[in-house]
């Protein structure tokens, strides 16, 4: 699978600008790939104030992902804020090229923030079939919590979209390398670049690790759209050959 890791700044609560930045760089990407990441609250960055930019799964960022993603023929993924029934959620999006949607709402809410005031936590795990790949979607601030990523249903992929700040980058370098060792997936983390209204600096490292936590994409510290081929062969003859997955063990979430 050929996946597009999409790095940028984000212009503060402006889902138009953030839009057009980005179907820019999607509009120059080649044919033939299959997926493209976005970070996580990608029209927006990471504000505590929905109320101001939330949307609804008809709004106008989920129907520009579907146009875009049927004009391409490529998945399109990442997070934004939807309301729906008077709550917030922290919802990764992932539209098929047909416009088919899957999601996920983030569970671990980032509380040093104070996103579990103001969002709804997610309930569920998600697993998403494409093109033959099983895809484990996740959003920041779960990738602290190892439990909840566990692979136990097989799948492939792991994808972490952020806002993830420079002062811990290196928990988000070593966690990400752990997260493919641990679960033998090819793991990718897409995060942002530049400073929000927060006074926060992103320096992005949106990389990929593959099934043995080898780099496939060493972190990327500027701006620009970055390729990775994923091969699944290759993942699968590799389990097959250690089969550590099988001595893992099983925890129950409450």
């Amino acid at each position: 699978m050929k996946v597009a890791l999409i790095q940028l700044p984000l212009v503060w609560e402006d889902p138009k600008s953030n839009r057009a930045t980005i179907e820019q760089k999607i509009n120059a990407i080649e044919s033939g790939t299959d997926l493209i990441v976005l970070p996580e609250m990608f029209t927006t960055g990471f504000t505590m104030h929905p109320e101001a930019v939330a949307e609804t799964m008809e709004g106008k960022t989920v129907l520009w992902m579907q146009s875009l993603a049927k004009a391409k023929n490529v998945a399109i993924t990442g997070s934004l804020i939807i309301v729906e029934e008077g709550k917030y959620y922290n919802r990764f999006v992932f539209v098929f090229p047909t416009g088919e949607i899957q999601q996920y709402d983030k569970r671990h809410l980032f509380t040093l923030a104070g996103e579990d005031e103001v969002f709804t936590a997610g309930t569920s795990k998600v697993l998403i079939e494409y093109k033959g790949w099983k895809i484990c979607p996740l959003i920041c601030y779960d990738l602290r919590f190892p439990v909840f990523s566990r692979n136990t249903k097989n799948y492939d992929l792991l994808i972490y979209v952020a806002n993830w700040p420079k002062t811990r980058i290196n928990a988000w370098d070593t966690l990400l390398q752990a997260r493919a060792i641990e679960n033998m997936s090819y793991t990718i983390g897409v995060n942002r670049l530049g400073v929000d209204d927060n006074n926060l600096e992103y320096v992005g490292h949106s990389q990929v690790a593959d099934y043995l936590g080898n780099p496939v994409i060493e972190p990327q510290t500027t701006e620009g759209v970055f390729i990775a081929e994923l091969d699944k062969n290759s993942l699968h003859e590799t389990r097959k050959k250690l089969n550590f997955l099988k001595d893992q063990d099983l925890f129950k979430l409450l």
